[in-house]
């Protein structure tokens, strides 16, 4: 694949372009993670604010999600963060930052599904380095972290709705009710109605 004189030019020019606007090319060569164009431009995810070369062989974003950079010091500058896996900025991201990111984005993605390999691909590291490095920075696994946001979630929706208890689960993430009842019993020590109950008379 040529590289364009457009891109040739935005890397020269520092120029900034957005999701909107990325061009075939740029498009098919994260695709293709063609390394032939790291340093020309670096491409981000708005969902997960981080950003990475285009060699990174990470899950490709949706094309809609990614803007794209002249450089690394332009992505950042953005307020993205380097990719724990392609470290486009040449230097290692700090695995208390690279955790913070982790549960950021579980904070925002909660009532999606979500496993181990889903947050690897999207957080940009294998499921085994993710899975112990946010257990010792954060003290509890990715997963568990994961079931505390919904429970917390959960809870709040309980206190301030009347809300059917499947749908209470099914907005946190949680599609299986039995499973959904059974987790927050055991985490608060109620059911879901029992919690809502008790709440009322508060």
């Amino acid at each position: 694949m040529e590289r364009t004189d457009d891109i040739q030019r935005e890397r020269e020019n520092g120029r900034r372009r957005t999701g909107q606007s990325i061009s075939e090319e740029h498009w098919l060569a994260i695709i293709a993670n063609d390394s032939a164009y790291d340093g020309i431009f670096y491409y981000a995810v708005r969902t997960t604010g981080i950003y990475c070369r285009p060699s990174c062989k990470s899950r490709p974003p949706k094309r809609d999600n990614a803007e794209v950079f002249a450089s690394s010091a332009d992505a950042a500058a953005a307020g993205y963060r380097a990719c724990k896996r392609c470290k486009p900025a040449g230097v290692r991201l700090p695995d208390e930052d690279w955790a913070e990111q982790i549960a950021s984005f579980m904070d925002r993605h909660y009532a999606e599904e979500l496993d181990l390999a889903t947050l690897g691909d999207l957080c940009h590291g294998s499921p085994y380095h993710l899975h112990r490095t946010f257990k010792k920075v954060k003290g509890v696994t990715p997963l568990v972290y994961l079931q505390q946001t919904r429970m917390q979630e959960a809870r709040k929706l309980l206190a301030v709705t009347s809300m059917p208890i499947s749908n209470v689960g099914d907005r946190v993430g949680m599609r299986n009710t039995p499973y959904f009842t059974t987790l927050f019993k055991k985490l608060t020590g109620y059911t879901p109605a029992q919690y809502r109950e008790r709440h009322k008379r508060t």
